[in-house]
Order: structure tokens, then sequence, then C-alpha cells
């Protein structure tokens, strides 16, 4: 704490000293710089300084000296000891009243005493004391840092920062959420974790003892409710990582040293936070690195892989739905997205991933099943524990709680989904996979976004592809099709989807022009040039057959392209 007016007192060079008053307060108050000021005080002296004064210009004024007595306590000093023999012979009974009534020490030293040499005295004794407390602090700080370094968490930081300060702490991390606590008011508690109602507000922490010391600037008092504590924010790499709250009895007890400990004590949450981060994102990287492995290779699930997804937190025994998704946004939050800002590209990528990560994650919490996911350049792989019910029936009302929640999160972000159950699910993962991005792929054909295309579904689609690859059948779609193609690309038409919806309405003129939004006699013209492109009577069962098989193959191989 430093040296008292008493050490002070018990140097050789003070052996002539005498105090008039304040003799109770020799050994509570502290001492922890010594100077030598005359009228005018002004702002020379600080908070527990020991001043020596020779009285000269007051010791013929009583009035005067009485104003320089005053402004001295006034601003804090320690004690005030006089040279008499020269300018003052005698400390007057009103100065002494004056001090008696202020509870201030006032000391009396002969004028022979040099002051120099007393200077010299209290400067070595308070060095030397500032060379303890140094040795302490860096003991503290080593002992911090090793608390982090050897694994400890954030209990063991504040049970060592309240041993050293007897200040209760806490530290809560960025969301405000109270991790770790020492004595701390658990209201105050409750009250910043959400637990109870209760409002809390910062405010500048103002007319504080401490404004001299480095962290003034970094503190800021908390209210919650009517109770008060001090909050300094813990920052890496310049990013918020939480915040170190601690609630003293009084101002007082926020000395030189205890702000020095808190300040090391920043550093260790930092550290420990830095810690944190990397681990979290090691796992995360193993994590993201295992499932894609597992989903795009045909991987033999031997002992020691099931024993290393159990090491990730997997259990690979159980059954899979395999849900596969493409990423799009609307066109004003593309552009945003796709700023040539690298950095502001990569922000908004990382942070889409990280809320559709946590909305996997609470919609399995919600459903009470196991989810596995990772991503890879604009795709989502989740995997999802299924069970007795039908695998569409769990699939949809999983990416239901999703969507809904991300949908008020992430404006314009559409999903479009391909679903497998391969075999039951179980130990299928690269094959669910690969049925999952087959129906994903179907269903881009239909050129909706946010659409779910289960695997069970694309028989037909998947029948038509195989039948895509035949050179023959290859052939005729192209010789079918290719008026119609080159007559949209010179025309700037859309003959081809215009039949694509004539046959989705079975024919049916009227729903199709409304559809189209077209007059009729406008789809009547499409129509009749169609017939007359391709040779085909669309009145024929057998032509509209072929028109249709050609239409929904040249889909399917546009889609595969």
């Amino acid at each position: 704490m430093g040296i008292t007016v008493k050490d002070v007192l018990q140097l050789p060079v003070m052996k002539s000293a005498k105090v008039h008053v304040g003799q109770e307060s020799v050994e509570t108050n502290y001492v922890e710089w010594i100077s030598v000021i005359e009228t005018p005080v002004e702002n020379f002296v600080r908070k527990n300084e020991f001043v020596l004064s020779t009285g000269v210009g007051c010791g013929d004024d009583p009035n005067c000296l009485e104003t320089y007595v005053k402004d001295v306590m006034q601003s804090g000093a320690s004690a005030l000891a006089f040279a008499t023999g020269r300018h003052i012979f005698k400390i007057p009974d009103r100065i002494q009243q004056l001090a008696f009534d202020e509870n201030f020490i006032i000391i009396e030293i002969p004028w022979d005493v040099r002051f120099g040499d007393i200077l010299q005295d209290v400067l070595i004794e308070i060095s030397k004391e500032k060379e303890v407390e140094q040795r302490h602090a860096e003991g503290i700080r080593q002992e911090l840092i090793n608390c982090v370094l050897n694994g400890k968490g954030l209990q063991e930081i504040m049970t060592i920062l309240y041993q050293h300060s007897r200040i209760p702490v806490a530290i809560s991390d960025h969301n405000k959420i109270v991790r770790a606590n020492y004595d701390f008011d658990q209201k105050m508690i409750d009250v910043l974790n959400g637990v109870t109602e209760g409002d809390y507000e910062l405010i500048p922490a103002e007319d504080t003892p401490f404004r001299d010391h480095p962290l003034y600037h970094y503190i800021e008092e908390y209210k919650i409710g009517v109770q008060y504590c001090y909050q300094l924010t813990i920052l890496s790499n310049h990013k918020k990582q939480g915040y170190l709250l601690f609630q003293p009895k009084g101002d007082e007890e926020l000395t030189w040293p205890v702000l020095n400990i808190l300040e090391h004590a920043l550093t260790a949450c930092a550290l420990y936070f830095v810690k944190e981060d990397a681990i979290e994102m090691t796992e995360i990287r193993l994590r993201d690195h295992f499932l894609l492995d597992l989903a795009k290779n045909d991987i033999n699930l031997d002992k020691q892989m099931l024993s290393k997804a159990q090491l990730l937190g997997y259990d690979l025994t159980l059954p899979y739905i395999c849900l596969v998704g493409s990423i799009r946004f609307k066109k004003k939050v593309d552009n945003l997205i796709g700023s040539t800002d690298h950095k502001v590209q990569s922000s908004s990528m990382h942070s889409r991933n990280y809320y559709i990560q946590k909305e996997v994650t609470h919609a399995g919490e919600v459903l009470k099943r196991r989810t596995m996911a990772t991503f890879e350049d604009g795709e989502v792989i989740v995997y999802l524990e299924a069970d007795s019910h039908p695998y569409v029936e769990t699939s949809n009302q999983f990416l239901d709680l999703i969507e809904r929640r991300l949908n008020e999160l992430l404006a314009g972000i559409n999903i479009s989904w391909g679903i497998s159950f391969h075999k039951r699910g179980i130990l299928s993962f690269h094959q669910s996979y690969d049925e999952a991005v087959t129906a994903l792929n179907i269903g881009k054909q239909q050129h909706e976004e946010g659409n779910r295309t289960f695997f069970s579904d694309t028989r037909m689609n998947r029948l038509l592809m195989a039948l895509s690859h035949e050179k023959e059948i290859e052939s005729i779609v192209k010789d079918t099709l290719q008026p119609l193609i080159e007559y949209d690309q010179k025309r700037q038409t859309d003959l081809i989807q215009t039949f694509i919806v004539y046959n989705k309405y079975n024919s049916n003129v009227s729903q199709t022009a409304r559809a189209l939004t077209l007059h009729r006699q406008s789809l009547l013209h499409r129509l009749r040039n169609i017939e007359q492109l391709t040779g085909l009577s669309l009145l024929n069962a057998d032509d509209l057959f072929l028109l249709e098989l050609s239409v929904r193959l040249w889909m399917l191989k546009k889609v595969e392209e």
C-alpha cells in the first residue's frame, strides 16, 4: 500500500520532528510523494503527498497562513511539515485548531534540518516500497498468465484476482453472459444473464480517486437497478471478447496496486479468450474436414473412423437423413455479399454460415435429434438423425424450423434443398450425399428458389437422366428442339417455356394464358409457331409425348452442364 507518515517520522533525518496535531492518523495516512510547496498552493499538491514548507510569505500574516493550510488540506495531502525558526517561529494555535478539526497532521521541523536531506531519504523509502509493489504485481501477473497457460479456466482467474484484491469480481462474454465470478452480487448476475428482469446501463466513471492511473480512461461505471459496479472491456486483436466486472465497496479500495492487478487480470482474460477461440476454430475446422470427407468420399467406416467421429462429438452408428442445401440471396443482397472488397465478402459468408449453423443446431435441439453440418462453396451439408417417423415428414419439420428463423435473421436468403435417406440411413453417408445432390440438381430445373426435392420422388427424372445419355435419344431430342431453340435465341421469345406451362395445365388455353399473363390470341399464335417449327401436332398424343419428353431431357441436360 506504500509507506505511512509514521514510516517517514521514523527516519533518522526526522528524529527531531514533532507532531503537533493528528498523532492518531500517522499510521493510517499513506505517503505516495513528498515535495516543498509554498503559497500559493493552487493545484500543485496531489493526494497523499507529504508537504514541506517554511511558511515564507505568511509568517507575518496569520490569515494568509490559514488560507495556505486550508488549501493543502483540501488537496488531499497526507501531512504538512513546517520548518520553524526563520519565517515561522511557532505554529499558531488557530492553525493547530484548524488541523485538529479536520483530523489533519501538522508537524514541526527545526530550521537546521535540510529539506534536501528529508526529500532524499523519503524518496528512497518510497522507491523501495514501489519496488516491492512492482515485484508483487509481477508475481501476480505471472500467476495469472500461468493459470491460462496451464489450462485453467475463468473461475480460477477470478479466484486469484479476488485473493489479491479482495474486491468482488466477475467475467462476462461479449454477449454479457456471466461466465465466472467470485463473491459478485448474484442479483446483478441474474439481471445480466436474463434470469430476472431488470434495467442496466453504462455511465461515465467520473469523480473517482484513480483518475491518474492509465487504466482510468478504459473504466466504465455500470448501473444495474440501484446498484453500481465498474467494467473493463476485454479486447484481443481489436475484437471485443468480453467484460471484467468489479464491485468495490468504495472507490478508496481502487488503489494503484489494485488497479495494476486488474490490468494484469485483463491481460490474462484476453489471453484466455484468444486461446478459447483458437481451440474452437481448430475444432470447427477438424469437424468440417471430417464431414466433408465423410460426405464426398466412399470411406470405410471402421472402428478407427468411428472412434475419430466420437472424439469430435459424432455418433455415426445412428441412422441419418442427408440434406444438401444450395444457398442463394436476392439480387440486392448478392451484390452486397459479392462486393469487390474481399474482406466484406469473407465476413458476410462467415456471418451467414454462423447463423445457418446456429439454426441447424437449434432445430436439432427442439426436435431432440442429433445434427452434423458443414459448408463448402455456397453449399450446406446437414446430416439429421432419423427415427421411425417418415423421413419426408421429419425433414420438412426440421427445415421449417430453420427457415422460419433464418428469414428473420438473413433477409433475402433462399436455400434449395436436396434430401435423401439411403438404405435406412445406416453407415451410408457418401451414398446419401450423392443422392441428395442428385435430388438438388433435379429440383433446380424447376427454376424455383427455396424448393425441397426428395430423392425418393425423383424416379422419373432419374430415368430421364439415364435416357438422356443415350446417343440416339440425344440426337432425337436435338432434332426435335433445335428449331425452337434457334427461334427463341433469334427472336428473344420463350416458346419452350410456353410449351412447359401449356403442358402443365393439360393443354388448357385459358389457364395457360393467365399463368403466362398473355392474351389468348398471343398464346394461340405461339402454339402455332411451336407446331410449325417442330412439325408436330399438339393435338396428337404421340407428338405431344415426344415434345414433352424432349423438353424434359433437354432441361435435365442443362442442369448437368
